[in-house]
């Protein structure tokens, strides 16, 4: 069997079912839509380890619910496992290697603490689990205000699913492991 890097296992659609909790307020949300990992013809050719994210549908948060989207970079060395996930503007967010079957990063913004555990639960389905620890912010649903200095708590899970490939299990997905911002769950 192909053994497979972490962007090349992770290029294709996926359909995302989110769901969010904001544990300070009880507040309960959802996002279900579509990403899409591939490879950037602005930014890459297929094979040079480069794909751009693009995620769009619809998110529902306390009495809000309207269109959502966001787009990061995807970007891993040579003969490396770990990929390098950026926001669209090139700022780094964080490492991502699945050749263990998952991995754990955290991202700092500020105050606020991005933890991210990612695990492959089968060749169709990957889950994230985040928690993230952020200042209050009076906010929009556009646009974060800030303000306040009180602790924010919530957690959201990414079920991403698809039915492209076939692979024996999550460990038979990459061929090796390298170093990096996170490690493995």
């Amino acid at each position: 069997m192909e053994k497979l890097g972490t962007l090349d296992f992770l290029l294709g659609t996926w359909e995302v079912d989110r769901s969010i909790e904001d544990h300070r307020s009880g507040t309960l949300g959802s996002f279900h839509g579509t990403a899409v990992l591939a490879v950037d013809p602005d930014e890459g050719r297929p094979g040079d380890g480069r794909a751009r994210y693009d995620e769009t549908g619809e998110l529902t948060f306390g009495a809000h619910t309207g269109p959502a989207s966001r787009h990061l970079l995807y970007a891993v060395g040579p003969g490396s496992a770990v990929v390098c996930v950026s926001f669209a503007d090139g700022r780094p967010f964080v490492d991502l290697d699945l050749s263990g079957g998952s991995w754990r990063a955290v991202h700092q913004c500020g105050t606020d603490r991005y933890e991210l555990t990612t695990i492959v639960r089968s060749r169709h389905v990957v889950e994230e689990h985040w928690h993230v620890r952020a200042r209050a912010r009076a906010t929009t649903p556009s646009r974060p205000l800030r303000g306040c200095a009180a602790e924010l708590t919530s957690t959201w899970r990414d079920v991403r699913r698809r039915s492209e490939r076939a692979y024996d299990s999550p460990r038979d997905l990459c061929a090796g492991r390298a170093g990096g911002t996170g490690r493995a769950a």
